[in-house]
């Protein structure tokens, strides 16, 4: 059996056990085998990768180099995810997004110099005994392109969940005009580049890309960045799929195929949930106008006591939690989770209800929840508790803002009219864990903080928690 063969039998087992590790993934209860997997996919299509490379004997320089690649990625992969918080995900996955883009660019680039600009080289002479040198310059051109995107687009995006820059989003003049505009350009330069590949339509396209990432992300408000961190994903997996196609390697094809349809699919799920047009967010704003900026005058809000809370948990019937990015900030999750156990030790029926968007990142509270050993039976999405708040008598909600705000619903002017929120201001009592009266990360007020039946517990929800645990 040659060298070939047993790398790409490996490059199909690897791609099954992606497969496989997608699967895991969807499940709380399967997750950690899904990592574990996808962990076993890696590791043989690295060594798969690193058999061929010597098989076709690479110099003593590229053995070094290779080397290197690999330490410094697993040195910086490892020291990353031990020091990494959870409320640093998002960022953090935003930032590996930038690398798979830029990975994308200059194995592009590599194409051009290795094929495009030696067009009676070796490599040119080989591709087109193949029949396929035509093919080889959209390669590159698409390649490129999507990666260019992908790299400014995901660096704009770290910055702004990591608070870097403000995430209002940039509202400039004509710029639904400015992107259709950078999509057709791209399209007049990729048939130029085809026609006659040149290094002039190389350099504009990629200036383009790099305008055009940075400007889709920056155009895309707060409120619509865990779409953005899933709509990056899917454009790192297209990115991944084209430097297969330019470098002939099946596995990155498929993997990349994998990621950029399973990115692209949960993406307009989350589109659906918060009511969003796909089209729109993934143009960057289309369509989206911004906000008003006009004060309201939304009446006094009320403050709670932790003893007052203590007594209304004590004597509840049932009670609702809802979690956000706030929960996450302060580290709460495992005093909610005591919290929890408590209450229902004292027959309190004790449920969670998990908007699709809590937090920054799909699924950000059903993995913070599944570390604290809240049990999985009584987390339940919007959708599955939306209607039992009516008929319940507490609701604390632990850091949400923008997933629990009645202007989504009562005001049509809001810039998050339409989105689907939890009807937590339709239970008897609502209590608000906040630090301060400030709005969410989508900039927009709540009504819910002056509801006659809502009321504010002020401080740390970590430390909040902590005391509630003491009283009751």
């Amino acid at each position: 059996m040659s060298i070939e063969t047993v790398a790409l039998s490996a490059y199909l087992i690897a791609a099954l056990l992606f497969i496989r590790a997608l699967a895991g993934l969807s499940k709380h209860e399967t997750a950690v085998a899904g990592n574990y997997f996808g962990i076993a996919g890696m590791s043989v299509a690295l060594a798969a990768t690193v058999l061929l490379a010597a098989h076709v004997g690479i110099s003593a320089l590229g053995v070094v180099l290779l080397i290197a690649a690999v330490l410094a990625g697993a040195t910086l992969g490892l020291w990353r995810a031990r020091v990494v918080e959870m409320t640093q995900m998002p960022e953090l996955i935003a930032l590996f997004h930038s690398f798979v883009g830029l990975a994308a660019v200059l194995v592009g680039w590599d194409g051009y110099l290795s094929v495009e600009r030696h067009p009676f080289g070796p490599a040119a002479n080989v591709l087109r005994v193949q029949g396929t040198y035509g093919i080889h310059h959209a390669e590159v051109f698409i390649g490129v392109f999507i990666g260019a995107v992908t790299f400014t687009g995901s660096v704009i995006a770290f910055l702004k969940l990591s608070a870097k820059i403000k995430s209002a989003p940039l509202m400039l003049p004509a710029r639904n005009q400015m992107n259709i505009g950078a999509l057709v350009v791209f399209v007049g330069l990729t048939v130029w580049f085809i026609v006659h590949p040149a290094l002039l339509p190389l350099v504009i396209v990629t200036l383009i890309a790099l305008v055009l990432g940075l400007h889709l992300v920056a155009s895309i408000g707060g409120g619509d960045m865990p779409v953005v961190i899933s709509m990056l994903n899917s454009y790192s997996g297209w990115a991944a799929a084209a430097s297969g196609f330019l470098l002939n390697n099946d596995l990155l094809i498929v993997t990349g195929a994998l990621v950029g349809s399973s990115g692209a699919y949960l993406s307009y799920i989350m589109c659906v949930g918060m009511n969003r047009s796909f089209i729109s967010v993934i143009a960057g704003g289309f369509g989206i106008e911004a906000p008003s900026s006009a004060a309201q005058d939304l009446g006094e809000h009320r403050e709670i006591t932790v003893a007052e809370t203590a007594e209304l948990l004590a004597n509840a019937r049932s009670v609702i939690i809802t979690p956000g990015y706030g929960m996450a900030v302060a580290q709460a999750q495992h005093g909610v989770a005591e919290l929890t156990r408590k209450l229902r030790e004292r027959g309190v029926n004790v449920r969670f209800g998990i908007h699709p968007v809590a937090g920054r990142l799909p699924g950000h509270m059903n993995v913070l929840l599944a570390e604290a050993k809240v049990p999985y039976d009584i987390v339940l999405e919007m959708d599955e508790i939306n209607d039992d708040f009516a008929d319940t008598d507490v609701v604390l909600v632990i850091g949400a803002n923008d997933t629990v705000n009645p202007a989504a619903m009562d005001d049509p002017t809001s810039p998050i009219a339409g989105m689907p929120v939890l009807r937590v201001w339709e239970a008897k009592q609502v209590i608000i864990f906040k630090r301060s009266m400030a709005s969410g990360y989508a900039g927009v007020p709540n009504p819910l903080f002056y509801r006659e039946n809502a009321a504010m517990l002020f401080g740390d929800a970590k430390a909040r928690v902590e005391d509630l645990l003491r009283a009751i």
